[in-house]
């Protein structure tokens, strides 16, 4: 019976010590005295805000320092949009610290996805309203593909004047690109096919200036499509039209100047 009896006052005061842990931990009791009072934000960003970071970690560090859901709040930053990467940590006292990398956009990818400068797909709620990127699409498993036929295509039509402003590869694995310049209103549909993409648009490249230097017509599409030529189609080149600071001396008005973004160091 005396064993029994020292079990059992054993096991109680076993439970009496190890019951306000655990009820710090679960955040039972504890938020008051230990509460976090600092959230800190490291990296270089320019497209997440802090109210945003804040509402997503909230939920998870209400109950102090020693019941934050560390692994919940990381959960819920990194499904945040352009988050590339994040880390949460608890620093003592108070702090709870976010580390976060962003998806760093480098061209639109279909019509509601970005393209990062890692090689990664990503969504954002404000695809639309993004600067002006290089438009490109196709299946996924052709991402690398796809940068490297328009980082070559750049290197051939860049010193022309031109910009590739679409690339795509369809499921055929057929390619088509969009090239445009200043000089013109509307760009150059050029239909490549799916053989000897970068041989055909090398010919089309060197060839280019001599096709358009004599005509007066605009160069509207071509088609690289044939063993020994190409299929060019041609339209008027419409009127010019004054430049903005024509027009507003023209209406007397005045033009201003937007000043540049910064960009947010958090440390």
């Amino acid at each position: 019976m005396s064993a029994l009896l020292r079990i059992l006052a054993w096991t109680l005061a076993l439970a009496l010590v190890a019951l306000p842990v655990v009820a710090v931990l679960q955040g039972w009791i504890g938020a008051d005295r230990w509460p976090l009072k600092t959230l800190r934000v490291t990296g270089d960003l320019e497209w997440i805000e802090d109210a945003t970071l804040r509402r997503a970690v909230v939920p998870y560090a209400q109950h102090g320092f020693f019941a934050v859901d560390l692994a919940g709040a990381q959960a819920a930053v990194s499904a945040l949009p352009w988050v590339e990467h994040a880390e949460v940590r608890k620093r003592w006292p108070d702090v709870l610290e976010v580390t976060l990398s962003e998806f760093r956009p480098f061209a639109h990818w279909g019509g509601e996805r970005l393209l990062s400068s890692h090689g990664r797909l990503f969504p954002v709620p404000e695809v639309d309203t993004l600067p002006e990127m290089p438009r490109f699409d196709g299946p996924e498993a052709r991402i690398p593909d796809v940068v490297a036929l328009y980082n070559e295509s750049r290197a051939l039509f860049t010193p022309m004047g031109y910009e590739v402003e679409r690339l795509a590869v369809d499921s055929r694995g057929s390619w088509s690109m969009t090239l445009s310049s200043a000089a013109l209103s509307d760009g150059i549909e050029v239909v490549v096919g799916g053989q000897q993409a970068r041989p055909r648009l090398e010919r089309f490249a060197r060839l280019l200036p001599r096709l358009t230097s004599d005509r007066p017509e605009r160069l509207e599409r071509a088609d690289l499509r044939y063993t020994n030529g190409f299929a060019l189609t041609w339209g008027e080149i419409p009127p010019e039209t004054p430049d903005e600071d024509d027009a507003a001396r023209t209406r007397g008005g005045a033009t201003a100047s937007l000043a540049p973004l910064s960009t947010r160091t958090h440390s």
